[in-house]
């Protein structure tokens, strides 16, 4: 067989979390507010409207499992909490927003399978980290369309904001506020910033040709639809420079190795990196980061998975890397987790990271052996996904002990999906006829395909009448599970012989 199939075959697929197919809501409306102080002709809308459903943007949520749904939206709560959070609010006060925000939660999640809507047709489920990744852009884009008014554009979606929140309100939000005054202003000056912005990147030069930052960027293999979106999301974008800003931080990244047709997914995904100094910032920040481990030949992987990370304060990077030591972590191990999962810098650690690690804790794992071999579990909600995984094992007849093991040998098994990985993989392992201690010394189970690894290698092993360890059905090459399935066989002949010599004699 050729490498490149022996590879894939060798390879466990990670089903993450949160699955569907290929389905989308749209929960943007346009409209026209009407009340006693109604701004004459404004429409309040939402940025993400997306109507790929063909038809007319709506959907069924009977196409979601309920649970898988239940889950997204939890996730969805958890980010906009913490999101709201970072803006200033505090645990009640954010709480409470969330507790009003129920349209607006859906609307997250019909926003996330609509961006991600060719990825869920072909079967690919998205990672938590992808999820974020996905969703707080698009929170930041609404702040900085709506500002101050922020948690009334969310807890009144999809109506239109009436009343102006001040940044005093954003600390201490009153009860009611019935002033004729607090009325805000159809928010003109970012719409026309933003429209400026996307008319200037459309602009044909006195040469005939758009701008040269623009057509640099196209050259790079920037459709201009995507510099679009790019600037709709962060107008600065269009007035950056193309010698004093994009092209020094392009070549920059091509001098560390990023491939030229990576550079659109890194913009797109982190355009204030064009923004920010090479010799006051970008630099400083991967020197302070290499002495904290990250593997300076590893930069433009690095930089590809998380381009946001040379954009966060020294303070922030710091106070992740303390946590890491606090956790137990050799400077070894640091550094190996940041440069494999440098999304682990955007955790809170005081609202994500200390209380992930005291669950695991109470469980009995070894935190800073789960934190080095499994670091994106760290992302994950503890209610949404944590406890409902340790609740699927007790229920199934293993104990503390039991599931502490597991997730110590195979720290990715919690960023499974239950609907689409656990609880089908589980339905049929009970089928193979192998006790349940096996799941224990090999939870690696739940990493393998089950349609193109577990049911076909259970199948051979099953008509070939011989018996070998689940480690050595799943794990093993093509080529090296044919040779152990060979001595089995041979063996099992050889133990057979003597009986047939025997009879002979007898004879």
């Amino acid at each position: 067989m050729e490498s490149s199939t022996v590879n894939r075959l060798l390879t466990p697929k990670v089903y993450p979390l949160f699955a569907a197919e290929g389905v989308m809501r749209n929960f943007c409306i346009n409209a026209e507010v009407r009340t006693e102080l109604a701004f004459p002709g404004k429409l309040f809308f939402c940025r993400a409207k997306f109507s790929e459903s063909g038809i007319g943007g709506s959907f069924s949520t009977r196409l979601v499992p309920p649970n898988l749904l239940a889950a997204e939206k939890e996730e969805a709560k958890a980010i906009l909490t913490l999101f709201l959070k970072k803006q200033g609010l505090s645990n009640t006060v954010a709480a409470r927003t969330i507790n009003k925000s129920d349209l607006f939660i859906e609307h997250l999640v019909s926003r996330l399978h609509s961006v991600h809507k060719s990825r869920y047709l072909v079967g690919r489920e998205l990672t938590t980290l992808e999820i974020r990744d996905a969703l707080i852009p698009y929170l930041e884009t609404l702040l900085e369309e709506h500002g101050d008014i922020l948690v009334d554009v969310v807890e009144k979606f999809p109506n239109p904001p009436i009343k102006e929140r001040s940044v005093e309100n954003f600390q201490n939000p009153p009860v009611k506020e019935r002033s004729v005054a607090t009325v805000s202003p159809p928010n003109t000056t970012v719409d026309f910033k933003k429209l400026r912005a996307l008319a200037r990147v459309s602009e044909i030069g006195p040469s005939g040709k758009l701008l040269p930052h623009v057509d640099y960027l196209m050259d790079l293999g920037m459709g201009l639809e995507l510099i679009k979106e790019i600037t709709r999301k962060f107008p600065a974008f269009a007035y950056y420079s193309l010698e004093g800003k994009i092209k020094p931080v392009v070549e920059f990244l091509l001098d560390l190795g990023v491939p030229k047709s990576d550079i659109p997914s890194i913009l797109s995904r982190r355009p204030q990196l064009c923004g920010i100094s090479l010799s006051k910032n970008l630099m400083p920040t991967m020197t302070f980061l290499e002495n904290m481990g990250v593997d300076k030949k590893q930069w433009a992987k690095v930089i590809y998975r998380f381009p946001a990370l040379l954009t966060y304060s020294r303070q922030k990077l710091k106070a992740t890397v303390d946590f890491l030591y606090e956790m137990g972590l050799s400077a070894e191990s640091v550094g190996k987790v940041l440069t494999r999962c440098p999304n682990i810098i955007s955790y809170n650690v005081d609202d994500k990271l200390r209380p992930t690690a005291e669950y695991f804790h109470s469980m009995g794992v070894d935190v800073a052996v789960l934190l080095h071999r499994s670091p994106q579990t760290f992302g994950l909600s503890i209610e949404a996904h944590l406890k409902p995984v340790t609740e699927f094992f007790l229920a199934r007849g293993y104990n503390m002990g039991d599931v502490s093991t597991m997730i110590s040998r195979y720290g990715a098994l919690y960023t499974f999906s239950l609907a689409e990985n656990l609880t089908p993989k589980w339905e049929f392992f009970l089928t193979m006829d192998y006790p349940k201690s096996e799941l224990i010394k090999f939870p690696q189970y739940f990493g393998y395909s089950l349609e193109e690894r577990i049911k076909p290698r259970y199948v051979i092993v099953r008509e070939s009448g011989v018996r070998l360890l689940l480690n050595q059905v799943l794990s093993l090459s093509d080529r090296e599970f044919d040779k152990a399935l060979k001595r089995k066989i041979k063996k099992m002949l050889d133990d057979k012989a003597p009986n047939v010599t025997s009879g002979s004699n007898d004879q």
